[in-house]
This record gives C-alpha cells, structure tokens and sequence, in this order.
C-alpha cells in the first residue's frame, strides 16, 4: 500500500513544476502506455473516449466501469510511473455508485483520476468527489483527483461569463476536495491567465492548436497538459486510410509508409511473461 501512495505523491509532484507542464499524451491501451512511458512520459494517462471505442463502446459514460478497471490493471503492471485513469462523470449519477465503480481501481493504486461534471450541476460533481474521497480514505489509499468542467467544452454559460463560472465551480470542487481543475475546450490566454491566478488547484488544458507551447502555458501557470482524444482520433484516420486503400486496390504499396519496427514494440514487452 506504501508504494501506491508513493505514486500518488510523485503524481502531485509532477504538477508542481512551474516551468513546464506535466505533459499528458494520452492513450488507450496497455502498448500505447508502454511506448509513451519508452519515450519519457512522466505518467501515463488515458483518454476514456479512446478507451470506449476501443472495446466497442461510445464516449460518454456508456463503458462498464468494469472494464475500466480491468484496462487500468493492465497498464499499471505494465509501466513503472503513475498511472491516472479518465473516469468520465464515474458511470453513476449516485456519488456512492461513483465511488463504488472506482473502488476496484483505488485498490489497485492508480494515481489519479479525471472526473466530469457536463451538464450537471456542480454540486453533484462536488458530492461525487466526497464520496471518492471518503472511499479512498477508507482504503487507505490516495487518489488526485482532477475536477474536469465543462463549461468552456460545452459553452454552458455566455462567454463573458465563462471565466467566473470556471472559478466558482474550481471553488466548490476544491472544497469538496479536488486537487486538479480541468478546464477543456480553454484556449483564450487572457482567460487563461484568470483562472490561473484565480484559483489554488493546479490547471490542466487539453491540446489544441490555438494553445502556446508549453513555455507559453508556462507563462500562464498552466500546470498540465493533457492529449485528450487527439492521439486516438489521429491514430484511427491513419488505420482508416490505409486500410481503404488495401480494401479497395489490394496494394501491398500503401504499407511502405513509416512505422514501428517490430522489434521496438516487441521490446517493450520483454519483461512481462
């Protein structure tokens, strides 16, 4: 239980770097954790859209919570760093059914989670974040957990009023006992720079082409960056192109493009059995 707690306060480390963001390319599966921990990753973090569609699922809290935690087992045998797992709004709209569908994963020491309020108001949300707080206590574990709101993602609010919004759901959420504030969909730096210095809770930002670099996020005391579904929505328009162009011609040639060499990715399982 020691060494899972360890990971959790690595974790929380890693958000404290004010002059680089903990940088998050998040993934879907045990290989993806694999190479990107291969190529420096700090942690490893998963995208629960990747996730869902990879086992045949939409986005969208439509996953059994089940095989999240059989996934999440996987990827923390597999890689040595901390693992935080996309939890959506916790496959419940009940903070206890939250906090049960996470239990298996806290007890399996995953780091971190993401957890989303959408549409719903903030108090649940809040109430959510309590019961897995309580939970994890209880276990004897400890989970960052990162309030991820929607309120830029989904324009629930007037623009001129998005930056107050933000702040006073990151307030209810850090009482209720949040550690992170996830705000997708934020791209403007003036309002970046507000709720940044509005708020005590690390902020994460999901990638988008309108962001600085991470210097730039820097300056802005943005504390993570995360992928989102950038990865797996690139990854599969490459595995839909190639793979129209076999389908449609047969042409052996589509596959002279770049990859992986066999061995590389093989070698990134050589110590599991």
């Amino acid at each position: 239980m020691k060494s899972k707690t360890l990971k959790t306060r690595t974790f929380r480390d890693l958000h404290g770097n004010s002059k680089k963001p903990l940088i998050l390319p998040n993934v879907w599966d045990v290989a993806g954790a694999r190479l990107v921990e291969s190529l420096g990753a700090k942690a490893v973090a998963t995208t629960s859209a990747g996730v869902a569609w990879s086992l045949g699922y939409p986005d969208g809290n439509y996953m059994p919570a089940r095989l999240q935690a059989r996934l999440a087992e996987e990827i923390i045998n597999a890689v040595k760093v901390p693992v935080s797992v996309d939890f959506e709004a916790g496959y419940s709209n009940q903070p206890a059914g939250v906090a049960k569908n996470l239990k298996p994963l806290a007890a399996l020491g995953i780091a971190g989670i993401n957890i989303e309020d959408g549409t719903d108001a903030p108090t649940l949300l809040a109430k959510k974040i309590e019961a897995i707080k309580k939970m994890a206590s209880s276990l004897g574990v400890d989970i960052f957990v990162n309030a991820r709101t929607d309120v830029y993602l989904q324009d629930l609010v007037a623009d001129e009023k998005k930056v107050q919004e933000t702040l006073d759901r990151a307030a209810v959420y850090r009482s209720a006992g949040a550690d992170g504030l996830f705000v997708p969909g934020l791209t403007d730096t003036a309002h970046i720079a507000q709720i940044t210095k509005g708020t005590d809770l690390p902020v994460n930002l999901m990638a988008s082409p309108e962001l600085p670099n991470a210097d730039g996020l820097a300056k802005l005391n943005v504390r993570r960056l995360s992928a989102g579904t950038a990865l797996a929505q690139i990854a599969y328009k490459h595995v839909a192109r190639l793979a129209e162009n076999f389908l449609r011609n047969g042409d052996c040639k589509v596959f002279n493009e770049d990859a992986l060499p066999y061995s590389q990715l093989q070698d990134l399982f050589e110590t599991r059995s």
